[in-house]
């Protein structure tokens, strides 16, 4: 890349050497393993493996020590492994309701059925920096209450059984695989949360802002908000039945949002909805906002023109390995279109009047 620098190669390859120093750090500290980043790590791990597009706690591990702790080089690492992966089939689509959850709370109701599970959360911890965590020998974790095994309905079947919420929609049978095919645009709401489901948090964060503060006209609540392990089964035709080939831990979030009516729809409520690898709440619950600032259209509600309405801005701009790779390749030599750019200016700095000739 920057073979026309003075040393070429040698060069790269002393930047190499150079980053894998820095990679190491001070070789009197221990050394961080990747098993410690899996266990310890896990919010990063699981941010990793959602905008990587691959459930694999370990790689995901893995390529955050590789990058050092770069989470969107760690992205960019898994994408490029997981294209080298065979592809054996489909899986079918999982079964959130019979999720074994360790989270599952609602801010709409207070008593759901199934009742509600606050679970591992920073919502009820005071920011204030724990100095034990930096002691040799601090005290293990408290015991984990197990998660509930019993199946727990979505909360949102409440407000469908009294006919108040949108009636769910069948969607394509066989949904188009954003990770093999190209974006195309015009896209169906199965390819829009696909991309939102790999997009980078902050940028789909700040979109899910700037809806709460009236950009999309979108006022939502969290009707439900889960997290737990979810059962993976394939169909094998020549075996004849569905066999469960492992199991994934899923954050899910579906809102409730008011909805007025248009020409052809009455009042009700109406759904955002996000799904995303690991215990990823930011993600989801932002996820489901832009989901359903996208639905205007289909809903027959007028666009206001607030980004997070604009489908084509937000599935164009949401990738951040396309963000990446476009932004940084301009500290790339462009020797070339600078020197003509240059000579452009001074070219018309000498046919301006009054500039020295």
């Amino acid at each position: 890349m920057y073979v026309a620098t003075k040393g070429g190669e040698r060069a790269i390859d002393a930047a190499h050497a150079w980053l894998a120093e820095e990679r190491r750090g001070d070789p009197s500290v221990p050394e961080l393993s990747v098993a410690q980043i899996a266990q310890q790590l896990t919010l990063a791990v699981n941010r990793v493996m959602a905008e990587g597009s691959l459930y694999d706690p370990d790689l995901a591990a893995l390529a955050i020590k590789q990058a050092r702790g770069d989470l969107i080089e760690a992205v960019f690492l898994i994408r490029a492994y997981r294209t080298t992966l065979p592809r054996f089939g489909a899986s079918l689509p999982v079964e959130t309701e019979a999720m074994q959850i360790t989270r599952r709370i609602s801010a709409t109701f207070k008593d759901v059925p199934g009742g509600q599970v606050l679970g591992p959360t920073f919502d009820y911890t005071h920011r204030l920096l724990d100095f034990a965590l930096a002691a040799e020998g601090a005290p293990p974790p408290a015991a984990r209450v197990p998660a509930d095994a019993a199946p727990a309905p979505h909360v949102l079947g409440l407000l469908d059984r009294d006919g108040l919420m949108e009636p769910l929609t069948a969607g394509p049978e066989t949904p188009p695989d954003l990770t093999r095919e190209p974006l195309e645009l015009p896209a169906a709401r199965a390819t829009r949360l696909q991309a939102l489901a790999r997009a980078d948090e902050g940028f789909v964060l700040g979109l899910a802002y700037s809806t709460q503060r009236g950009y999309g006209r979108t006022h939502a609540f969290v009707g439900e908000l889960r997290i737990g392990l979810c059962a993976v089964e394939m169909e094998i035709p020549e075996l004849g039945f569905v066999l469960e080939i492992g199991e994934v831990e899923l954050t899910e979030c579906e809102t409730v949002n008011q909805f007025t009516g248009s020409k052809t729809e009455p009042p009700q409520f109406t759904r955002g909805y996000g799904l995303v690898f690991g215990q990823s709440e930011r993600k989801a619950i932002s996820m489901s906002l832009v989901d359903r600032a996208l639905r205007w259209e289909e809903l027959g509600e007028d666009a206001t023109g607030a980004p997070a309405q604009d489908a084509e801005f937000v599935l164009s701009h949401c990738d951040n390995i396309q963000a990446t790779g476009f932004l940084e390749h301009i500290k790339l030599p462009h020797y070339v279109d600078f020197q003509s750019e240059l000579e452009l200016i001074r070219r018309l700095r000498r046919d301006t009047e009054g500039e020295p000739q």
